[in-house]
């Protein structure tokens, strides 16, 4: 009994004040045929990052998210995408979208630093979030598309889904016939109706369950989505997307096998036919 309770202990300090703070820096290279971008074209992902004032319940302080950014920054992305949720809770504790977008202003890249917003953004005030981002140089896409400046490749940013913003054939509807994309959302599910495409596709939201079992999968997933699909590579309908686990902490302020993370996708060209990035490796849980 002893030996019990001491390893359910050591698995909470664990869960509460190890891992969620335990940040992994992922990087993957995807291979895309007929990539017409710049070869190599480095693509930072970052989401869910939940700011709040408090170290232990909302885990991400400003404070530790200006960290993260600097080490986004040292590794020099060309473009960095922000799938939403950048704030814990509803700001109860009075973190404001101001703070926020100064820390996410931060954020350094060659062709520009884009978002969309969750749906803790919107439940907290998502006009003053776009505002606040847009004044600190990150661009906000809401079912939109842009071209990346100087390159033939178009940042397609989708609205979130939970609270009503998600239009995905809306943000695809300016993309030219055949061209090369970056595809984001806050919501994995927004992926269902796109049709196939070309470029990188990525997601939020989950937070890969916070907790990830062995044969299980995650032990909660969002709005009915399966369990063994919240993290890493995962097929969406048409499309091949990578849902990342996020940087914060949502509901619980707990983490096991499922640490947090951002991502570095480097893009080049696919030499083969079946070199896609549909057969880029699943992320690893931990």
């Amino acid at each position: 009994m002893l030996l019990l309770l001491l390893v359910l202990l050591l698995l909470a300090v664990w869960s509460v004040l190890i891992e969620p703070r335990w940040v992994a820096e992922r990087r993957y290279d995807v291979s895309v045929p007929g990539w017409d971008g710049p070869p190599g074209l480095k693509v930072a992902v970052a989401s869910d990052w939940h700011m709040g004032q408090s170290a232990l319940r909302s885990v991400m302080t400003l404070d530790r998210a200006r960290a993260i950014v600097a080490d986004i920054n040292a590794a020099r992305p060309d473009v960095v995408l922000l799938p939403g949720d950048f704030i814990s809770g509803r700001g109860e504790d009075g973190t404001t979208p101001e703070q926020v977008a100064a820390v996410l202003g931060q954020l350094k890249a060659t062709h520009g630093v884009y978002a969309v917003l969750g749906n803790h953004d919107w439940w907290t005030n998502g006009t003053r979030y776009t505002r606040a981002l847009e004044a600190a140089g990150v661009q906000v896409l809401q079912n939109e598309a842009q071209r990346l400046p100087g390159t033939s490749v178009w940042v397609v940013g989708i609205g979130d889904r939970t609270t009503g913003h998600s239009d995905p054939l809306q943000a695809l509807r300016g993309v030219p016939t055949g061209a090369r994309t970056l595809t984001f959302m806050h919501d994995p599910a927004s992926a269902l109706p796109l049709p196939r495409g070309s470029g990188l596709t990525v997601a939020a939201h989950t937070h890969g369950g916070q907790v990830w079992i062995p044969f299980h999968g995650s032990i909660v997933a969002p709005h009915g989505w399966p369990v063994k699909q919240t993290h890493g590579w995962v097929r969406v309908n048409r499309r091949e997307v990578y849902i990342t686990s996020g940087l914060g902490v949502s509901i619980y302020p707990v983490r096991f096998n499922m640490r947090p993370e951002w991502v570095m996708f480097s893009i080049k060209a696919a030499v083969r036919p079946d070199e896609t990035a549909e057969s880029a490796p699943p992320a690893p849980a931990s």
